[in-house]
């Protein structure tokens, strides 16, 4: 229960809610629940907590006020409904809560506001102003404009960019499932819900299946995805049911109700946090386990010890390093390109200049331990 008593003294919190959770199954809004979640973050506000709020639901707005009853299939219709509906759903929670005092602004973010340093620092400047000012930010995607390459793509892995982005303490994920389960709950009586996964194995990243509902687009593979990023941040992530009552105030009195991330010990370094999660991955460098136990101790990633190279990238691109398994020990920017490395694999580095006879610079290193992020 340590992990749930580290929860009650957080003090930034990211909260996400799904479609599934404001809308009825007819894809109406469920005004009763978001009434309620607004006056429950308002309380959280009210102690002197620094409230983010990442919303789903505007395509759903739009689909009610188009009296559409099946969520579009192609891109353009998506983000007709998501113009349609932004204002919808901000206007409501505007009105909701200025009940009970407390400022609202909105926040519309695509993947490229974190590509570029530079932006990925302007992001983080303005939510951190807001929080300063008492302001509760309401970010979602910008689904009008944003085309599949720019899309960070659900607002599950939104929320725990976001949480990177501000430090949060905690982000608290809300969905219709009250947490991951050993199986799929719906077609398995035995499956049992885990309380805590201390350690995001490959066993547990099997276990998380597709989309839940046809209302939303996140399912539970997206949530294990948002946290290793949390997590790797220093933020410790919950999934939990938005139908619990007082699920927020429950949760963060240290109830045992849906399943806890814990976070690692350190918060990256905001450069670290940038290249682990703002920058698109443009491909993978599988390792030997000799490469793998070094890496996980510290040291650069060398040539010598790479089995293969998947995707094309350039110098200076993010890429993933894999173990023989498959499983994600760190990510980086690498000094070469998938080309180049793919002559170099294997080799030792006093061996690069017999390979490299273009005059292009030499390094010793694959990828630098000082640009490379540890994700176990």
């Amino acid at each position: 229960m340590l992990s749930r008593q580290e929860l009650t003294k957080a003090k930034r919190i990211v909260i996400k809610v799904g479609t599934s959770t404001l809308n009825y199954d007819t894809g109406k809004l469920n005004i009763s629940r978001i009434e309620h979640l607004v006056r429950e973050l308002s309380d959280l506000a009210n102690q002197g907590k620094e409230i983010i709020l990442v919303s789903s639901g505007a395509v759903g707005a739009g689909l009610e006020r188009m009296k559409k009853n099946t969520r579009p299939a192609s891109i353009p219709e998506k983000q007709a409904m998501a113009a349609v509906g932004q204002g919808i759903l901000m206007h409501i929670y505007e009105k909701l809560f200025a009940e009970y005092d407390q400022i609202v602004a909105q926040v519309l973010l695509t993947k490229e506001n974190s590509r570029q340093y530079s932006q990925y620092i302007n992001s983080r400047n303005a939510l951190m102003a807001l929080l300063s000012m008492g302001v509760i930010p309401i970010i979602n995607e910008n689904d009008a404009v944003a085309v599949d390459e720019l899309k960070i793509g659900d607002n599950d892995t939104l929320s725990a960019t976001v949480a990177t982005l501000v430090d949060a303490d905690a982000l608290i994920i809300l969905s219709d499932i009250d947490g991951l389960y050993t199986a799929n709950p719906n077609k398995d009586k035995n499956a049992k819900l885990l309380h805590e996964v201390p350690h995001i194995t490959p066993e547990i990243e099997n276990m998380a299946g597709g989309a839940g509902t046809s209302m939303g687009t996140g399912g539970m593979s997206t949530k294990i995805k948002a946290a290793k990023i949390a997590i790797n941040s220093g933020c410790t992530m919950v999934i939990a049911s938005g139908s619990e009552h007082d699920v927020l105030r429950r949760l963060l009195k240290g109830e045992e109700l849906g399943t806890i991330f814990p976070a690692k010990e350190t918060h990256l370094k905001q450069r670290k946090s940038w290249l682990a999660f703002g920058k698109q991955i443009a491909g993978d460098i599988i390792v030997d386990k000799g490469c793998e136990k070094a890496v996980l101790s510290g040291s650069s990633l060398l040539a010598v010890g790479i089995l293969a190279i998947a995707g094309e990238f350039k110098q200076g691109n993010t890429v993933r390093i894999l173990s023989q398994s498959g499983r994600e020990i760190a990510r980086g920017s690498v000094n070469y390109s998938s080309q180049t490395l793919q002559k170099l694999k294997g080799l030792h580095s006093d061996e690069f200049k017999n390979i490299l006879l273009d005059n292009s610079p030499i390094f010793d290193e694959a990828v630098h331990r000082d640009n490379m992020v540890i994700m176990v």
